[in-house]
């Protein structure tokens, strides 16, 4: 009898352990429950990257901006951690100047009694190639075609080189074209007594005045000149705007021609419409460049004449004149027989090379060693330097240094070469504005 019990204890024992360790295996099966709502369909990501990367939208912008000189240029890299030049040279210079607000209007340092100019990028934004986000400010926020249109800046532009005394405002399009003013104009001359932006309308009241005397210890010059006393390079979107240079009182008003009020810089460097189907050759779309491109002109509203390289009217005659006014007021600034104006004839270097006859590049015609050592191939004889000359002169530069003539510098002088300066380095002889290209020269013409 005990047995028998034994035997059914274990086989209940057995069946109790074999029942517990199939179901940690499987699990007892539950009752089949109510099927739940379907959740909303998910984006597809790479749907969502074809609507802007594709062969007709972003890849050809890409390639196009392999022509532009905002791609390949190196400034970006030399001028790294340069946070003055960064504003315009780096991506995030720019960036950081836009999105802070940074003023052009020169400030007084207490401490050393001179003004400075605050138009910089902060130490932690010097730096950046300029690419897509440059221009466009809300690439990959959304990640849809919506992001791309979006512009960094299209407000008016306080210029830097009157130290926000005056502001560029082109309001055609948009004020899309303010984007480009934001970078292409011109830096300002300080006054070396005062550092101080330079008082321009002063040069253009008195023009008997004197900025340098001549004498590099002269306790009065508000200009020391030197080869790279110069307006820098981007002065397109002032001369365009009708404003900036030294206005002489004279025979011309500085007006403008209807260019700034009726087209953008868009219109003619990307293309009627700033498509990028506007290309032509290397130019147009996203190359920025208007070489051979006349699209832009021959657009609805403009000229009812279709323009050309070989239109008269309308491109040869005017750029002939101002081609011809230029190479006047250089032969005027002359002192003491010898030309104030630089030549280059080195394709290479002078990025104005052919604009000329003579191939003026803008900087001033003075010796240095370093930055301008063959100055004299054009020329019998250049300026002496004016200041100290730096310790890795040689005894021969020192000497050939002693024996060139001294130069000095009216008002009128100066104001000459800033319009001249102004003229030559908006590139298109007169093309942007020729109304005030005409007036800036042949006025300062008539003050020398």
């Amino acid at each position: 009898m005990k047995l028998k019990n034994f035997t059914r204890f274990l086989f209940f024992a057995f069946v109790i352990l074999f029942s517990a360790q199939s179901c940690v295996k499987q699990g007892p099966m539950g009752l089949t429950g109510a099927n739940g709502k379907d959740g909303a369909a998910g984006a597809d990501a790479n749907e969502t990257c074809k609507m802007c990367h594709n062969p007709t939208k972003v890849d050809i912008i890409a390639e196009q901006f392999t022509l532009s000189k905002h791609e390949y240029g190196e400034a970006s890299f030399s001028e790294a951690g340069t946070v003055g030049c960064d504003p315009c040279h780096t991506q995030e210079g720019f960036k950081y100047v836009v999105k802070n607000n940074v003023s052009t209007v020169f400030t007084l340092n207490a401490t050393t009694g001179k003004y400075v100019n605050p138009y910089a990028t902060d130490a932690s934004a010097a730096y950046g190639p300029l690419t897509c986000g440059t221009c466009h400010s809300s690439i990959h926020n959304s990640y849809t075609s919506s992001d791309l249109p979006s512009l960094t800046t299209v407000a008016a532009v306080p210029m830097t080189m009157w130290g926000g005394a005056k502001t560029i405002d082109l309001k055609a399009d948009g004020g899309k074209s303010n984007l480009c003013a934001k970078c292409h104009q011109p830096r300002p001359f300080t006054n070396a007594l005062t550092g101080n932006v330079l008082d321009y309308a002063a040069l253009a009241s008195n023009p008997a005045g004197i900025v340098y005397d001549g004498n590099p210890a002269g306790k009065t010059n508000i200009i020391k000149p030197s080869y790279r006393t110069h307006t820098h390079y981007g002065t397109v979107s002032a001369v365009y705007a009708g404003m900036g240079g030294v206005e002489f009182p004279g025979t011309l008003g500085y007006a403008s021609s209807q260019h700034p009020t009726v087209a953008s810089c868009e219109n003619c460097h990307m293309g009627p419409k700033g498509a990028d189907s506007d290309m032509v050759g290397r130019a147009g779309g996203h190359s920025f460049s208007a070489v051979g491109n006349f699209s832009g002109c021959n657009m609805t509203g403009c000229h009812t004449t279709p323009i050309s390289a070989s239109s008269t009217t309308y491109w040869t005659n005017p750029r002939n004149e101002i081609k011809g006014l230029l190479a006047t007021l250089a032969t005027k600034l002359s002192e003491n027989g010898v030309e104030i104006m630089n030549r280059n004839g080195d394709s290479a270097t002078n990025l104005w090379y052919g604009i000329t006859t003579n191939n003026y590049d803008g900087y001033l015609n003075v010796y240095d060693p370093i930055t301008n050592p063959t100055a004299q191939t054009y020329n019998a004889s250049s300026f002496k330097y004016v200041g100290t000359p730096p310790t890795t002169w040689s005894a021969d530069q020192l000497a050939y240094n002693a024996t060139l003539p001294t130069l000095t510098i009216t008002n009128a002088q100066m104001g000459a070469i800033i319009n001249f300066q102004m003229c030559l380095r908006e590139y298109s002889l007169g093309i942007h504005n020729y109304a005030y290209t005409k007036a800036l020269l042949t006025n300062s013409i008539a003050k020398l």
